[in-house]
């Protein structure tokens, strides 16, 4: 079952990378240095484009990964990998789409004052 799910999660990191190959898309390396302002963006409430939730996913699978604490132990060879692996192309795969859409979104002439937001 974690094999197959490996395998889906690294085809969609391989689907997204491979997004970032068009001429007319944000490269990798813009859209991991538009990551920043994404998230300033979406804790601002400026950019719609990713919610809350999916912000708060994200943070809760980065602190999955980096806590000594896991649903299947590291002390397993390869089953307790596995599950990190797989969650941390899941993490790349669902930032580097969205980095893409914030990128394009930003090309797009976002508005630089939101109705209802104060003027920074």
């Amino acid at each position: 079952m974690d094999r197959k799910r490996n395998a889906a999660a690294a085809g969609q990191a391989w689907q997204i990378y491979s997004e970032t190959l068009s001429p007319d898309a944000p490269g990798f390396f813009e859209r991991l240095r538009a990551v920043p302002r994404m998230m300033k963006s979406v804790l601002r409430g400026q950019y719609k484009g990713m919610s809350y939730g999916t912000l708060g996913l994200l943070a809760l699978g980065l602190v999955y990964i980096i806590s000594p604490i896991d649903a299947i132990p590291d002390v397993f060879p390869v089953i307790g990998i596995v599950d990190d692996t797989g969650l941390a192309l899941w993490l790349a795969a669902v930032l580097v789409k969205s980095a893409g859409d914030f990128v394009t979104w930003e090309r797009g002439g976002r508005p630089t004052v939101i109705v209802g937001e104060p003027v920074d």
